[in-house]
Parts: structure tokens; C-alpha cells; sequence
């Protein structure tokens, strides 16, 4: 029974990665190489002793930039397009759990992001060793490993959300889940700066209702090899496997209880 439900998730998740990848994700990949071929030509102009580290810097933001965007709107759109092509109503009504169905959907989305994910980074290495540019390479590749953990969390954030409003809705949702998640430390300090008990107990409940995405951004630490400790690391990691499993729980819910 338990292979079956394996072979159905399977089957979603390759459906899913199949449909992400034709929804014109492959060109981010050309546009983020050319991107980087327009800058390496442009640096040396106008920062003449600095356009090593610009580039460096450039290179991880749009690599974070581009696969957030991806996953929000892949993420936030998977069940709506479903819906309105009312495909779901073919694929409820068969053997599949709406459980199986949400991880199936989450599963292919990642999948996608794995891939463009590993395709910006290559092009990113390759254009830094042909520049003869010196880089971290174990603390960038550390980065990135959180970055699709940051990616796993934001999937599920869109895709939550997706499951109970329209596309668009969903989308600004995700997306202020996002910008709120990386200022979230920033916000408790502003409370406790406050010395209001009401203001504390506001920024305190956003802090632990809203993901701390800052805890995963380790852009500007890679950068210059340096990283936090071990056991920080898989704490964060940790973490955000929790939250992402929590996200998906409450969406496999709400999914559950919605009539077709």
C-alpha cells in the first residue's frame, strides 16, 4: 500500500516537474548568463579595483533573486491552474489521496528548483574561473545548499496559500511572507526598542508566526568564506525542514476540506 501511495506521489511530482519547466523556467537560465556576461563587461569601467567582489556579490543575489520569484509564482499558481483547468476533478475522484496530491505538487516544484538552482550556480563558477576570479567555492556551495532550504520554505508558503486563494492573492501573500521573513529579527529589535508591552507582544508573535528567512541568507558570509558554526547550521536547518513539513501539513488540511 505504502508503494502504491510512493508510485502516485512519484507520478504527481514528475507531472508537476514536467509542467514547471515548460512554463518558460529554462529561459531565467539564458537571461542570468547573459546578465553576467553584460556585467563582467561593465565592472571593470566603473569600479575600477572593486569589480571582483561587485561581481561575486552580483552573481549570488541574482542567482537568490531569480529562484525566489520562480518558486513564488510556480508555488503559488501549482493548484489554482488545476483548478481552473478543472483537471482536479479528474485526478480527485481516482485512487489519490489529496495528501499525496499536494506532495506530489511539492515534490515536482522542487525538483525544478533544484535544477535551475545547480544551472544558475554552474554558469556562476564557470564566468568567476574564466574571469580568473577568486572565490570560496566550500562557502558559496554552503550558501546555496540554504538557499533551496529558504526555497523548500518559500514553495511551501505559496503553495499553502494557493490552496485557498486565487493566484494572485497568493502571490502577494508569499511575497510579503518573504520580505517580512527577512526582516523579522528586525522587527523584535523595534519592540524591544519600544519599551511598549504591547508593541513587544505584537513584534514577538509576528517573529514566531512569520518564517525567519534571515537565518538561511548567507549571501554576504560566503562571500568572504566565512560561515556560522556547525551546529548553528543544522539548527537553521533543522528549522526550516519543520516549518516547510508544518506548511504542507496545514495545506494538505485546508485542501482537504475544500469541496469541487
Amino acid at each position: 500500500m505504502q508503494t502504491k501511495s510512493l508510485g502516485r506521489i512519484w507520478a504527481i511530482a514528475s507531472n508537476a516537474f514536467r509542467e514547471a519547466i515548460r512554463d518558460r523556467v529554462l529561459y531565467i537560465i539564458g537571461f542570468f548568463a547573459l546578465l553576467l556576461i553584460i556585467a563582467l563587461r561593465l565592472l571593470p569601467e566603473v569600479a575600477a579595483t572593486t569589480e571582483d567582489k561587485i561581481f561575486l556579490d552580483l552573481g549570488l543575489a541574482g542567482i537568490s533573486i531569480l529562484s525566489v520569484i520562480v518558486a513564488i509564482f510556480v508555488g503559488s499558481g501549482l493548484i489554482n491552474k488545476e483548478i481552473e483547468k478543472r483537471t482536479v476533478l479528474v485526478l480527485i475522484p481516482k485512487p489519490i489521496a489529496r495528501g499525496e496530491f499536494i506532495i506530489g505538487k511539492y515534490l515536482g516544484v522542487l525538483g525544478v528548483l533544484g535544477v535551475l538552482t545547480m544551472a544558475l550556480m554552474g554558469i556562476y563558477l564557470i564566468l568567476l574561473s574564466l574571469s580568473k576570479i577568486e572565490y570560496p567555492l566550500g562557502s558559496i556551495l554552503v550558501s546555496t545548499i540554504f538557499l533551496f532550504l529558504e526555497l523548500c520554505l518559500i514553495t511551501g508558503v505559496a503553495l499553502m496559500f494557493g490552496v485557498f486563494t486565487s493566484s494572485i492573492l497568493a502571490t502577494l501573500l508569499t511575497f510579503s511572507v518573504y520580505l517580512m521573513g527577512h526582516l523579522s529579527r528586525d522587527i523584535l529589535d523595534l519592540g524591544k526598542l519600544s519599551k511598549n508591552s504591547s508593541v513587544e507582544i505584537l513584534t514577538q508573535g509576528i517573529y514566531l508566526l512569520v518564517p525567519d528567512l534571515s537565518r538561511l541568507n548567507l549571501k554576504n558570509e560566503a562571500v568572504y568564506g566565512l560561515l556560522p558554526q556547525p551546529q548553528v547550521l543544522l539548527g537553521n536547518t533543522v528549522y526550516t525542514i519543520v516549518y516547510s513539513i508544518l506548511l504542507l501539513a496545514i495545506a494538505i488540511l485546508i485542501f482537504s476540506r475544500r469541496e469541487f
